[in-house]
């Protein structure tokens, strides 16, 4: 094992198919001279040139559909988004065309495809700038959707997502950027639509992935102490959703918390529940608790953006009230 930053997992498993394959080639705005805004793409253009390390103008719809153009032409390119705020302005592109021109064209076309980048909320950065749009993407038929929450996750499952023949969105976050973890040495990859069981317990069942699952952490710790043992599960991967695993802690545990950082409205977690309460009801002893944001766009002010976010206080509430022990 090795120990990585997250944005230098990125870059290894970007550099490593880029080696192993000559159509891979990477697009987005700043990821060439600038070596990424976050530094993901540092020393890629000094080694692949800039015919495949590509700097973009400030037009997400324009080079979005570039790339799809020439994925239905036999590449396979990664795209850039410096967030996936900014998605929004190619997001005709992504779900109209990428998603949808394997079943349109009757299999002639496949679209090999990674749109990745930072989601949700990175501090202060207002309204426009801290939005979660994974259970968006995932809502579409043809798209995957990754959300890895530490190095060695990051960079098997990017390593998956670039050699997979259907689009991939793969969603990261500006503050995880320079967390550090041990990555293993040499290749590997971790399949699409694998969750893994993080910590084992018997109590309560925690759903979560991305940076969000850093909060349900932290308050497994604190239950601990009170003697409640939290199994911890990380999606990985949004769509496919691995059920299997979460229908088997919840038969264990009979109680389901699930974590996420996102409106409360329609989400991940919304989807999660309905397939628990539908295929596995009889095992549970409490009502699943979702924890969400609030119900607004996300606030400047840093005292409304604690209040805004979920955090470990609110896992340990949700936990005690679904094992009937709340203060």
């Amino acid at each position: 094992m090795k120990t990585l930053q997250f944005r230098e997992a990125i870059q290894e498993a970007m550099s490593e198919e880029m080696r192993r394959d000559e159509s891979i080639y990477l697009m987005g705005e700043e990821v060439a001279e600038y070596n990424g805004a976050y530094k993901a793409s540092k020393g890629m253009l000094d080694e692949f040139g800039a015919k495949r390390v590509i700097d973009t103008p400030i037009s997400e719809l324009g080079f979005s559909g570039v790339a799809i153009g020439s994925a239905m032409n036999g590449n396979r390119p990664i795209v850039e988004f410096m967030t996936f705020n900014f998605s929004l302005v190619g997001i005709d592109q992504i779900i109209n065309n990428a998603a949808k021109i394997r079943q349109m064209s009757g299999g002639q076309f496949n679209c090999p495809i990674v749109f990745r980048g930072p989601t949700a909320s990175a501090g202060q950065l207002a309204a426009t700038h801290s939005q979660a749009f994974e259970s968006w993407y995932a809502n579409t038929p043809g798209l995957k959707v990754i959300v890895p929450s530490n190095p060695a996750d990051a960079k098997g499952l990017l390593k998956s997502a670039i050699r997979d023949d259907d689009p991939v969105i793969f969603m990261e976050s500006e503050q995880m950027y320079g967390d550090k973890g041990e990555v293993p040495e040499g290749e590997y990859l971790i399949p699409i639509g694998v969750a893994e069981i993080k910590r084992k317990g018997k109590d309560v069942t925690i759903v979560s992935f991305g940076k969000i699952i850093k909060e349900a952490y932290k308050a497994a710790e604190t239950l601990a102490e009170e003697g409640i043992e939290c199994e911890i599960i990380d999606l990985r991967t949004v769509r496919p959703m691995d059920h299997n695993a979460i229908l088997e802690s919840v038969k264990k545990t009979n109680r389901l918390v699930i974590l996420e950082e996102a409106w409360p409205f329609g989400n991940v977690a919304t989807e999660i529940t309905y397939q628990v309460q539908s295929q596995a009801f009889d095992y549970l002893d409490a009502p699943i608790v979702k924890i969400n944001t609030a119900d607004t766009p996300a606030p400047y002010s840093p005292s409304l953006l604690k209040e805004w976010l979920p955090n470990s206080e609110d896992v340990i509430k949700a936990v005690k009230k679904v094992m009937y022990r709340e203060e």
